[in-house]
């Protein structure tokens, strides 16, 4: 685990938009392509319009990377809480992206488990892998909730301990309603994790994620930990206000 602490939501946001740069370079040149599941909410809005900037855009090479969702709510994708909407206005309208290279949840299907099936298939025609095998993101990129829940991962819920597929439909009481997720150990197989967590409303949860007791039904990001893979924890000075080591060393 990485732990990098900074002045503000700017300076994070700068860094992991130079991070998610030098991650598709790095793979496009050893392999041809990069692959990156992104994360919906409101934190990382800022990070995909600073990606999309005139600045930045320019230096991934668009065409040569494969954009999935690490979770996402089951409403069309039009509709204003949909995670792909968001990224699509502030991230996918801005670069010249194939749309061949965007694979977003089908999550307006009626069956929610069929959506998650049918994203599971997608995902296993991308990397061609076999009956038992699991996909390596180069990147995925997660969030954390003040309730402790990241992706669509939230405390208490029977995905938690899902290994069986990639792609769950996962019913979340406090909402009375499904969300798709990826499942832990897909999250796990990546070969870069990041965590992008802003604000001193989310200091008390982190500081039981990182320095509490193992309670992963209760505190879901414990159970991240990359098999083979680098794991990230990037937040401001608010959000790690109550780590003992603010210095992330």
């Amino acid at each position: 685990m990485v732990i990098r602490i900074l002045p503000n939501p700017d300076e994070v946001n700068r860094l992991v938009t130079e991070e998610f740069i030098h991650l598709a370079e790095k793979a496009i040149r050893q392999k041809g392509f990069f692959s990156a599941a992104l994360s919906g909410g409101s934190t990382p809005k800022s990070l995909y319009t600073l990606l999309g900037s005139d600045r930045y855009q320019k230096q991934v090479l668009w065409p040569k990377v494969h954009l999935f969702w690490g979770d996402e709510r089951c409403v069309p994708p039009d509709h204003p809480e949909s995670n792909y909407h968001m990224i699509h206005k502030l991230l996918i309208g801005k670069i010249p992206i194939p749309g061949e290279n965007i694979d977003r949840m089908p999550a307006e299907l009626e069956d929610h488990n069929r959506a998650a099936t049918e994203y599971e298939q997608t995902i296993r025609m991308f990397f061609r892998l076999g009956a038992e095998e699991l996909p390596r993101f180069d990147l995925i990129l997660l969030g954390m909730g003040e309730d402790g829940h990241t992706a669509s991962l939230f405390p208490g819920t029977a995905v938690l301990a899902e290994k069986n597929h990639l792609v769950f439909a996962s019913y979340i009481e406090k909402f009375g309603t499904y969300r798709l997720t990826l499942t832990v150990p897909v999250i796990n197989q990546a070969a870069n994790i990041i965590f992008l967590i802003f604000g001193g409303s989310k200091a008390s949860i982190l500081k039981d994620v990182i320095e509490g007791r193992y309670e992963p039904d209760r505190l879901p990001p414990q159970l991240i930990r990359p098999v083979n893979g680098r794991l990230f924890f990037i937040m401001d000075r608010a959000a790690a206000g109550k780590l003992r080591n603010l210095k992330g060393e």
